[in-house]
């Protein structure tokens, strides 16, 4: 891992009683914090000491590098403000546009527990990413391709999207090969959905931005876990 230990204004302490703030930032200034170009994977050795990973700014994915597979798949994502565990032997991190990372080991991890605001800001995004990843799994229980497709959008607009006069926009980049990744299907297959998709008016894609043509409450009624986290 490189970048020099630098106190930054995590996302991590913004929100913190200034009682505890100062002490997260001295341990977070020992944290050092890594720069993701878009597209460039990340693999297990460089971050062979953490134990996990705040996204400060931008959006990651973790992908399965399992080489029997027939094909790749998404086994999180996660934009500003999230935590996620770093790549596994058989993963690969991918930044989907250019991300900043500060990279917890199991000592900076402890003494941040130690503070209660910190561990409660660490356990509810925890506890976040374990719903979205059972409602992801939820997801694929759904036969047919198009409604597996239909669900993750729905997913990623609650989670990750803005409301709007036209609907709800998922800010983040999504090409059909990422959303074949996030369903177990293959790209194809996923274009010929969003197609389906477009011809009902339940979204529209411009360039790898997704408008949902629903009210900002269908969406936030649309989860299951991950509604209740």
């Amino acid at each position: 891992m490189d970048g020099a230990p630098t106190i930054v204004c995590s996302r991590l302490i913004v929100d913190l009683p200034a009682t505890q703030r100062d002490r997260a930032a001295t341990i977070l200034a020992a944290c050092p914090t890594i720069e993701l170009e878009p597209a460039t994977p990340q693999f297990f050795v460089r971050f062979s000491t953490a134990s996990l990973l705040v996204v400060e700014t931008g959006f990651v994915v973790l992908r399965s590098l399992d080489p029997v597979a027939p094909r790749s798949v998404i086994t999180c994502e996660a934009g500003a403000g999230r935590i996620v565990l770093p790549p596994s032997r058989e993963e690969v991190l991918v930044g989907l546009e250019r991300s900043r990372l500060t990279v917890l080991d199991a000592a900076a991890r402890a003494e941040l527990l130690t503070l209660p605001a910190a561990a409660a800001w660490i356990v509810e995004r925890l506890a976040l990413a374990l719903a979205l990843r059972q409602e992801a799994s939820g997801n694929l229980a759904a036969t047919r391709h198009v409604e597996r497709v239909r669900r993750t959008l729905l997913q990623l607009a609650r989670t990750y999207g803005h409301a709007a006069r036209e609907g709800v926009r998922i800010d983040f980049p999504i090409s059909h090969a990422l959303l074949a990744e996030m369903v177990a299907s293959s790209r194809e297959t996923v274009t010929r959905a969003v197609d389906d998709l477009q011809r009902r008016g339940f979204v529209t894609r411009v360039g790898s931005t997704y408008w949902l043509h629903v009210s900002p409450s269908v969406v936030a009624a649309s989860g299951g876990a991950c509604a209740r986290a």
